[in-house]
């Protein structure tokens, strides 16, 4: 039988590598995405259902997954959450207020939803996985993104509560740590940086991928 996984963030750096390997591991995915060009870029596949949606507003996580529980023969399993974004540059007595609440917004209002609407039907369907998205300098912090670090601290928090919620629902639920991404945008970002260490999209879809297939694992903070 298919399975369908939702991939929220599928249409970043990091989005397309994930779609693409899940795709490639027999997963019917579902992709939200804000703009018709940024679900065109992903390429037409006959397991992947892109979907115009806000992942901020609650309908809009609502059509996601109304869309993934729409084919009873691929019953929704999985959920990766790739939303998030990035600020930063002054310290905290620098730092406005509003800016702080924007990375809190940015990266955990979306994370909230999404998971929200899915878990209902995780839990209908006999369990599955969820792998949330944080960072290294969650643990690791350096100056000048208090909001951020914050706000990636927060994603550890909250993937922690589920995995204690709903052990009994089998559903298991880890969280990623990624360094710098060899993305595009950050290359951009980072014209000088030394690009040694940053980890192609490529790798860490992997790591997602046993996660997601993986009964084994639940409550894990595993950095890639």
């Amino acid at each position: 039988m298919t399975r369908t996984v939702i991939v929220a963030g599928g249409t970043g750096g990091l989005g397309g590598a994930v779609t693409a390997e899940l795709l490639a591991g027999g997963w019917r995915v579902v992709v939200p995405g804000r703009s018709e060009e940024s679900l065109a870029a992903l390429g037409a596949n006959e397991r992947l259902a892109p979907v115009l949606a806000d992942l901020s507003d609650p309908a809009g996580a609502a059509d996601v997954v109304a869309l993934a529980t729409s084919e009873e023969s691929a019953p929704l399993h999985a959920l990766v959450n790739l939303v998030g974004g990035f600020d930063s540059g002054k310290r905290v007595h620098e730092t406005p207020v509003e800016d702080f609440e924007r990375q809190l917004a940015l990266n955990l209002r979306p994370l909230y939803l999404i998971t929200q609407a899915a878990v209902p039907h995780l839990i209908a369907n006999g369990g599955g996985a969820i792998v949330c998205t944080s960072s290294q300098t969650a643990l690791k912090p350096f100056p000048g993104a208090a909001g951020y670090i914050t706000s990636k601290a927060g994603v550890i928090a909250f993937a922690d509560a589920l995995a204690v919620e709903y052990a009994a629902d089998h559903i298991r639920v880890n969280t990623i740590l990624p360094g710098t991404i060899d993305t595009p945008t950050n290359r951009a970002s980072r014209p000088n940086a030394d690009t040694t260490h940053w980890t192609p999209p490529s790798r860490i879809a992997k790591a997602i991928h046993f996660l997601v297939d993986s009964d084994a694992i639940t409550g894990a903070h595993i950095p890639v």
